[in-house]
């Protein structure tokens, strides 16, 4: 895991107490001293009654864990995946440009290390998280392909934020895509989320305004008997091929080398590149199907998440396995047969998404789906070439309509007393 990502939950650690908020020794209270991991807990939580001392030290240690805002990379990247988010998107106000941004990274910088402590703001805290420790809260920032024409910066826009091509099962909706600048929240708990969404528009004043906000969830820390991938609104396992932070090229694969170059120059050192896709699931149409029709749309057993041609989650798939009528067992035009890197010339991005309902519209139809986000360090060989070939012939396809879109340069990690965007904005 990155040096960016490291947790604390230990309310027994007396040389860390001295400087701790109140809200943070609220938030640990009755903490064993081993915060809950952020994807999970062990089976002695599940099976604990609800006022059992171990279920009530589980949830109050949820409130401890801590992610580190300075460091190489930003958090929100290798983070464990948390059980709010809120994405939202600024464009500069009329007038603004590199001064402006600049003073507002520096703003939004103090911010999130502050809130990402458990610390309140400064002045005008509105207390929604009053009582709540970090909660592993994280907050991400990018910039947008439309961010260096504002800010007199088109020499240092990196090759790699060039606009996204069009894709076939584009229903894009231009207010509800791209932005000057891209803000990513987490946690996992929903006033501490809300509370960072509310300082970071604050935050904005007059220097940005609100081009769109999106909402999402996840399956909340401690919700399944042991630690396992998360679910989708489809009810598939979903992330089960995501690069490992211990595999040999997974910075390679999903960040960006400190050499400099046209593509992503010197300033991006560090950091990578996020899409993000408002993806609306036909629920309607997908429940429709038998289970094992939509094992075949997928490629993997609904319940384990296990290729169909057997072991568990994590075994090889078997493309070339054949039934005894001859027919293969993971269907040619399976999703997890087309998306897999070594059917897309390696491609790989690091899959961190959130689920969202916006509610039902008025045929009665869920406005739910998946707000996905991948992370990659270069957009042009991770999720171009895996979404042309998803476009030719996926059996998920179907179901799905991608309705928002953008791309984003995320930074590298801000240095102790810097900020984010610092190499960009006094380079």
């Amino acid at each position: 895991m990155a040096d960016t990502e490291s947790r604390t939950g230990n309310p027994t650690d007396t040389s860390a107490t001295a400087g701790i908020s109140r809200r943070r020794l609220l938030g640990t209270a009755g903490a064993t001293g081993v915060a809950l991991g952020a994807v999970g807990a062990g089976a002695g939580y599940a099976v604990a009654s609800s006022n059992s001392p171990e279920r009530q030290e589980a949830l109050t240690s949820l409130g401890a864990d801590e992610v580190m805002f300075h460091g190489k990379h930003q958090p929100g990247i290798t983070t464990p995946m948390q059980a709010h988010g809120h994405l939202v998107a600024f464009d500069l106000a009329a007038g603004a440009g590199r001064k402006e941004a600049t003073a507002l990274l520096r703003r939004w910088s103090a911010t999130a290390e502050r809130l990402m402590a458990g610390e309140p703001m400064t002045s005008d805290d509105t207390d929604v998280a009053r009582d709540a420790g970090p909660s592993s809260l994280s907050l991400t920032f990018g910039f947008g392909h439309s961010f260096f024409s504002r800010t007199g910066l088109e020499k240092q826009r990196p090759g790699a934020l060039d606009p996204l091509p069009d894709f076939f099962s584009d229903h894009l909706d231009k207010a509800r895509s791209n932005g000057d600048l891209w803000v990513q929240i987490g946690a996992d708990d929903g006033l501490v989320a809300f509370h960072a969404l509310r300082a970071i528009q604050k935050d904005a004043g007059g220097a940005a305004k609100v081009r769109w906000q999106m909402n999402g969830f996840n399956r909340s820390p401690g919700a399944t008997a042991r630690p396992m991938t998360t679910r989708n609104l489809m009810g598939q396992i979903d992330g089960t091929d995501n690069p490992k932070p211990s595999e040999s090229d997974f910075d390679r694969r999903i960040f960006v080398p400190s050499s400099g170059s046209a593509q992503s120059p010197a300033w991006m050192a560090g950091g990578s590149y996020a899409v993000v896709r408002r993806i609306r699931m036909l629920l309607d149409d997908w429940e429709k199907l038998s289970t094992k029709a939509q094992e075949d749309v997928i490629g993997r057993k609904k319940s384990t998440g296990a290729p169909l041609t057997g072991g568990d989650e994590t075994s090889e798939m078997k493309l070339e396995k054949t039934d005894a009528n001859g027919d293969l067992v993971v269907p040619i035009n399976a999703h997890a047969r087309i998306s897999r890197p070594d059917q897309n010339g390696g491609a790989a991005m690091l899959r961190r998404p959130f689920s969202f309902h916006d509610g039902i519209d008025a045929d009665g139809v869920p406005d739910a789906g998946l707000l996905f986000i991948c992370w990659q360090a270069d957009p042009l060989r991770g999720f171009v070439p895996v979404q042309r070939k998803l476009d030719r012939g996926d059996a998920l396809s179907q179901f799905l309509r991608h309705e928002a879109s953008g791309l984003f340069a995320v930074p590298g990690g801000a240095d102790k007393g810097g900020y984010v965007g610092q190499a960009l904005l006094e380079g």
